[in-house]
């Protein structure tokens, strides 16, 4: 059997210092463990790592076939317990250089949420769902 989780994300990073630096602008602390090479930050539940896209694929024996301009199929998501949440990150997002893709409005299931690509496009949404729990260290446990 694999283990039904997600302990780790990484993100391919073609400029890893600015990537670096706009997830620290969010307010997010690196781990001790990072380095010049890789960052390593501490989400509620899984950790979220910036890697040298060119080495990514090397360590994976894939070609490389996209860019930091180019969405990259895979969304990302921050859920907050209410939907004024919502607002103050994307604020904060925007201030630390995100792109907003599409402002926080009411949501067609009854939540919150909003849009964003940080400098490289990765995708990532910011959603309240009124209907998530969140356990003591803030992960997400049910919805």
């Amino acid at each position: 059997m694999v283990p039904q989780r997600v302990s780790l994300i990484t993100i391919g990073a073609f400029d890893l210092p600015a990537l670096r630096l706009f997830y620290q602008q969010l307010g997010w602390a690196e781990l001790d463990f990072s380095s010049d090479t890789y960052a390593v930050f501490n989400t509620a539940g899984v950790l979220l790592t910036l890697f040298p896209v060119s080495e990514l694929a090397d360590d994976a024996g894939v070609e490389i076939k996209q860019s930091a301009e180019i969405y990259n199929n895979v969304t990302l998501a921050i859920n907050v317990e209410t939907p004024e949440l919502v607002d103050a990150a994307i604020a904060k997002i925007q201030e630390a250089g995100g792109k907003i893709l599409r402002m926080p409005t009411e949501a067609f299931w009854g939540g919150r949420t909003s849009y964003f690509a940080d400098p490289e496009n990765n995708l990532w949404e910011v959603a309240w769902n009124p209907s998530s729990v969140f356990n003591d260290y803030g992960a997400m446990i049910k919805f």
